[in-house]
């Protein structure tokens, strides 16, 4: 794998997502995101699919509050869907599976610096992709 840089689509796995993404039909696109997510959380031992379930939480944290759009090259250039709110948990899933010891792409890293910035940016889009706590009062003020 090549990875050039800390970015969510800063590898050659991930690339190659946004384009087989580019490459499907309008319909086809959220299957492939969601197939990668699923993946990925019930994946056991090595996980093949990481560095995919990253780019692809990246796009799903995109269309939230908060997230900012996908501004790299190596990302895909077709629309994305808008993609259902379940999405944001399975992809907050997936990124707690990336992150753990176990999971291949945590495991890539060899410059400490680079490391810290890869797990900061998931860190940063699991906040993004967390729902917002609903508001409830704990009581009534009149």
């Amino acid at each position: 794998m090549g990875t050039w840089d800390t970015g969510p689509f800063d590898n050659d796995t991930a690339a190659d997502f946004a384009d087989a993404l580019d490459d499907a039909k309008p319909e086809e696109r959220e299957a492939l995101v969601r197939g990668v997510l699923t993946c990925t959380v019930d994946a056991t031992g090595w996980l093949a699919e990481g560095e995919e379930a990253v780019a692809a939480a990246a796009l799903i944290a995109a269309q939230c509050l908060g997230g900012g759009p996908i501004d790299t090259p190596y990302g895909p250039e077709e629309p994305m869907p808008a993609f259902p709110d379940d999405l944001r948990t399975l992809a907050d899933e997936a990124l707690a599976r990336v992150i753990s010891e176990e999971a291949g792409p945590a495991s890539n890293w060899f410059d400490p610096e680079d490391w810290k910035q890869w797990r900061a940016e998931l860190s940063r889009l699991r906040t993004v992709l967390a729902p917002p706590s609903p508001s409830i009062p704990l009581f009534d003020v009149e």
